[in-house]
């Protein structure tokens, strides 16, 4: 069992290491939009830079609508709704 001491240091580590997880997300966001810029200036979906092949493509999906459903057909919402349940993990 960990100490105080150690339970502490951990939770400064993990909190130190989420604050530069989200600057490198920052980092990774601005240099996409740097190369999705250049793609569209070059009306391109597609490119080869040096040995890496970058694509920019639309992707067409299908969800369901679960607030229309439920809003329209609520019996058979219920009826097709499986809970599920888990555990967050939270530093404040």
């Amino acid at each position: 069992m960990l100490n105080t001491n150690e339970l502490t240091a951990k939770v400064k580590q993990i909190r130190e290491l989420k604050r530069m997880q989200e600057e490198i997300a920052a980092e990774i966001e601005t240099l996409t939009d740097a190369v999705k810029a250049e793609m569209t200036e070059r009306n391109t979906s597609e490119m080869v830079v040096d040995c890496f092949k970058v694509r920019w493509t639309p992707v067409t999906s299908s969800r369901l609508d679960t607030t229309a459903l439920k809003r329209e057909l609520p019996e058979i919402a219920e009826h097709y709704t499986k809970v599920s349940e888990s555990k967050r993990f939270t530093i404040n």
